[in-house]
């Protein structure tokens, strides 16, 4: 049988080409495969390898840039942590000299509220010795003349009138002490 097919009437079959088609088609068909083998296939792999470069270009880039990126942020986390390390620190410091401050000022009060105390009591004790010694010649001016009248002589003589109130007032504050005790 030939390649060709007949048909029922005996008409080639318009599906199958005739032998010499296939033979040219055959010929054309390798001399355009070994031109884009030769020519079109190369350059586009040299394109695919440029694109493929930058495109590896590209990623090394973003690659640096974020670890750039990233060793910034640490860097600023580093910062960030010492800024906070650095506030607390002064925090505790501004608290620690408050204290002190306040412990300063406590003591410094209580030296003066005893200054004052002191100065107080010493006043107290001055006006007291002052007003034991007017006290003192009032009591004697009127021991003496109370004397002069229970007595009914005159007790104008000075060392007569000093021994008098001398002996009183030592009865007196003989009295006092005795009478402190039983009163405390």
């Amino acid at each position: 049988m030939t390649p060709m097919i007949l048909a029922a009437e005996g008409t080639p079959n318009p599906l199958i080409p005739a032998t010499y088609d296939i033979v040219w088609s055959a010929v054309i068909f390798l001399i355009i495969l070994v031109v884009f083998w030769k020519f079109v296939l190369p350059t586009f792999n040299r394109v695919l390898d440029e694109r493929a470069e930058k495109i590896q270009g590209g990623i090394e880039k973003a690659e640096r840039v974020q670890a750039e990126a990233d060793a910034a942020l640490a860097e600023y986390q580093k910062q960030l942590a010492d800024g906070r390390a650095e506030a607390a620190r002064m925090r505790s410091e501004a608290q620690e000299d408050g204290a002190q401050i306040i412990a300063e000022m406590k003591q410094q009060a209580n030296a003066e509220a005893e200054r004052i105390i002191s100065q107080a009591k010493a006043q107290i004790e001055a006006e007291k010795q002052a007003a034991m010694v007017e006290l003192r010649g009032d009591v004697g001016g009127l021991a003496t003349d109370l004397a002069s009248r229970i007595v009914g002589e005159s007790l104008t003589d000075d060392a007569r009138s000093a021994q008098v109130v001398d002996r009183f007032i030592a009865d007196l504050e003989a009295s006092t002490p005795a009478q402190s005790v039983k009163e405390s």
